[in-house]
């Protein structure tokens, strides 16, 4: 089984890596509809998100296989259940960039972020971004440096995060009670994409871990 592992354990790691590019292009849609209050852009990420259904099951279904066919143990059964958790997480980053784009259909005509807060969205569409990037090379490369990062720039996000509720509880925000939850909103699927992003980074981590400390 050893021999035959390797070959296994990279088709699902290829899974991985196209279902991290899907929720990728997912969030990055999503916010470009978000900031241009783009109804057409938001819907097609609704409707995409069904792609991002299938890449998960067929990450389940390869693990399955592996699992029932291969019978594998230590470290090597704890490499394909790790990538089966990471699915998981990035099956719920793409379910995030729906809820951002489903809060633009519900607002739309008007934008569903308040002008006050378009900076501070931008910087956030941006790390989230970034994020996603890392962690399709990560997978890819199973690059564990690149993964262990990731717990940095998440701070940068939680620090966005602080700052729109800075501005959403000042005595000066003039918008009013429903702008602040849209805003409040918002801000949490952002921040909630970031830290599934995080633990897929430290799956990334545990699957290195699991390969190498499995004796051959």
């Amino acid at each position: 089984m050893r021999e035959e592992f390797p070959d296994d354990f990279t088709r699902v790691r290829s899974s991985l890596v196209i279902m991290a590019k899907a929720v990728r292009e997912a969030m990055r849609q999503a916010s470009a509809a978000l900031l241009a209050a783009d109804q057409n852009l938001a819907y097609g990420v609704t409707v995409r998100d069904a792609e991002i259904d299938v890449l998960y099951r067929v990450v389940e279904d390869r693990v399955y296989d592996v699992v029932a066919l291969r019978h594998p143990v230590g470290g090597d059964l704890r490499i394909v259940m790790t990538a089966l958790q990471a699915a998981a997480d990035l099956d719920r980053m793409g379910e995030l960039a729906v809820h951002v784009a489903r809060a633009t259909l519900r607002r739309h005509p008007q934008p569903a972020v308040a002008p006050e807060l378009a900076v501070l969205f931008h910087s956030m569409a941006a790390v989230a971004d970034d994020l996603a990037g890392k962690i399709v090379s990560a997978l890819a490369d199973q690059d564990q440096v690149l993964a262990a990062g990731l717990d940095a720039d998440d701070d940068a996000m939680d620090e966005l995060h602080r700052e729109l509720f800075g501005v959403m509880l000042s005595h000066e925000w003039p918008l009013g009670v429903e702008a602040a939850v849209d805003g409040a909103l918002l801000g949490r699927y952002y921040e909630r994409y970031a830290d599934h992003a995080v633990n897929v980074g430290r799956h990334v981590i545990s699957m290195a871990a699991g390969r190498t400390a499995e004796p051959a």
